[in-house]
């Protein structure tokens, strides 16, 4: 397992307020209130190994396969809809939602390879991932990939609590499928918009590995 780039700044300002809060407790709790003082060191120990565990990029055999759509992302499936599609490509498309916990890995993945076509952040509002407005309303990343086996949409969205998107795709480049697409910090949503003509491989309420689980087959 390794740490992501994108959490080198959150976990240092983490472990050093960790550390003065936990110096300051020891030196002047620890004597009176000891138990006060240990309980105080527990609860921000758990706090910086979360914010360590949501940046890890644990080791994975990630699948390739040109005519299958993978996972861009850790979760449950949320939805699996057939929605006419008002930003790209103006028709109707199968929608596969997937809704990440901050428990999850947030690392997002390119799910084909191919060219980038299309790459445009929206601001937007922070409604609750699973609010059915949120793909259309809230702060999101949409990038449009298209190779010989066909062309899909990957909305990364942001949440309640995750306000910040990153992406790392521009429009022209070449991508590999299972390469790191961009990072959402703090939970939410990735919607993958699909041709009709696609064969959905995913269940509603199933649980999916970024860059493992195969969404669908074009």
């Amino acid at each position: 397992m390794t740490i992501h780039k994108e959490g080198y700044a959150t976990i240092g300002i983490t472990a050093v307020i960790f550390g003065v809060i936990n110096i300051i407790s020891f030196w002047f709790l620890s004597a009176a209130w000891p138990i006060l003082a240990g309980l105080i060191f527990i609860v921000t120990l758990l706090l910086l190994l979360f914010i360590i565990s949501f940046f890890r990029i644990p080791k994975r055999a990630l699948t390739v396969e040109s005519s299958k759509v993978i996972c861009p992302a850790d979760g449950k499936v949320v939805v699996i809809e057939e929605i006419t599609d008002v930003e790209y490509f103006k028709d109707k498309r199968i929608q596969v939602s997937i809704f990440m916990s901050p428990a999850n890995v947030h690392v997002n993945r390119n799910a084909i390879s191919g060219t980038v076509k299309y790459s445009m952040y929206h601001a937007g509002k922070y409604l609750v991932a699973w609010h059915p407005k949120s793909s259309t309303e809230n702060e999101r990343h949409s990038v449009v990939v298209e190779n010989s086996k066909g062309i899909i949409l990957v909305k990364q969205i942001a949440g309640a609590l995750a306000k910040r998107i990153c992406n790392y795709l521009q429009v022209g480049q070449e991508v590999k499928q299972g390469d790191e697409m961009g990072f959402i910090k703090f939970g939410s949503r990735v919607d993958v918009l699909l041709p009709l003509s696609a064969k959905i491989d995913v269940q509603i309420n199933q649980v999916v590995k970024g860059g493992v689980t195969v969404l669908a087959t074009l």
